[in-house]
C-alpha cells in the first residue's frame, strides 16, 4: 500500500491514462479525486473505484471552477497530498501556420493554463502536507510532431515548467515531476486510429515506432506515475520520465 492513505487530486481522470492512473492509485490506499469536464463519467469512474473516491465536474482550463474544486476536496478530506495534471487535448492535428488563434488558445488553457490553476489553488495545501505534483506530458515535447505544431508546443512547455516548479517548491520540500509517453492506447487514439483511411497500417506504425516492439496500454505509464509520486521517488524532482518504449532513440519512421 505505497499510498496509503493519500489524497490525489487527478485531473482528466475519468479515462484512458487518467482512469488507468486512478486505479493504481486507489489500488495503493490512496483516495482520488476525479475531476473531468464529463461530471457524469467522473463521478461513475470514482464510483467504481469504489468506497472514499470523489469525481466531480471541472473544466481546468476555467481558474474559479479548480478553485472550487479544491475546495470540495479539501473541506471532505481536510489534506492534499498529490495533485496529477493529467488533463490536455492533441486536437487539432494541423501545421502552425492552419492553427487558428482560438485552436491554440483552448489547447494552452487546457494543456498548460490549467497547471497554473491547480498550483495558485492548491499549493498551500501541498505546503502543509509536503506533497507532490506530477504533470502528464508527452514525447512529442521532446521530439516535436508532425503536423501536431500547438500541441507540442504545450507538452514542450510541460518539460521546462516542471523543472521550474520544482526549484521554486523544493524549499517546501513539495516534489514536481513529468511522465512523458509516447504512443499509448487510449479511447482517443483508437478512435483516431479508425477514422485513419488505412487504421491497420497505423495500428502497425503505432507498435513499429517503439523499438521494444509494441504500443502499449496505458498501465505502463500508471506504473511510472505511481513510483514518481510514491515515496519510493522521495529523492526525485524535476525529472521527465521517459515511458516510451524507447521510441526516442530509435529510427523514427
Amino acid at each position: 500500500m505505497r499510498l496509503k492513505d493519500k489524497i490525489i487530486f487527478l485531473t482528466g481522470g475519468s479515462t484512458g491514462i487518467g482512469r488507468d492512473c486512478a486505479e493504481a492509485y486507489a489500488r495503493e490506499g490512496a483516495k482520488v479525486i476525479i475531476v473531468a469536464r464529463n461530471g457524469t463519467a467522473s463521478a461513475q469512474a470514482a464510483a467504481e473505484l469504489g468506497n472514499g473516491h470523489l469525481g466531480f465536474a471541472c473544466d481546468v482550463s476555467d481558474g474559479a471552477q479548480v478553485k472550487d474544486a479544491i475546495g470540495q476536496t479539501l473541506s471532505h478530506f481536510g489534506r492534499l497530498d498529490v495533485i496529477h495534471n493529467n488533463a490536455g487535448i492533441a486536437s487539432p492535428s494541423k501545421p502552425l501556420h492552419e492553427t487558428s488563434e482560438a485552436e491554440w488558445d483552448t489547447l494552452f488553457n487546457i494543456n498548460i493554463k490549467s497547471v497554473l490553476h491547480t498550483t495558485r489553488f492548491g499549493l498551500e495545501a501541498l505546503k502543509a502536507s509536503k506533497g507532490c505534483i506530477l504533470n502528464t506530458s508527452s514525447m512529442v515535447g521532446v521530439m516535436g510532431q508532425a503536423l501536431h505544431a500547438a500541441y507540442t508546443a504545450t507538452k514542450g512547455a510541460m518539460n521546462t515548467l516542471t523543472k521550474s516548479m520544482a526549484l521554486d517548491y523544493a524549499p517546501y520540500g513539495i516534489r514536481v515531476n513529468a511522465v512523458c509517453p509516447a504512443g499509448t492506447w487510449t479511447p482517443m487514439l483508437r478512435k483516431w486510429c479508425a477514422e485513419q483511411p488505412d487504421p491497420t497500417s497505423i495500428e502497425r506504425y503505432l507498435d513499429e515506432i517503439h523499438p521494444l516492439g509494441y504500443c502499449p496500454e496505458g498501465d505502463v505509464i500508471a506504473d511510472a506515475s505511481l513510483f514518481l509520486i510514491s515515496n519510493e521517488a522521495k529523492f526525485v524532482t524535476g525529472h521527465i520520465m521517459h515511458v516510451s518504449g524507447g521510441a526516442e532513440i530509435g529510427y523514427r519512421r
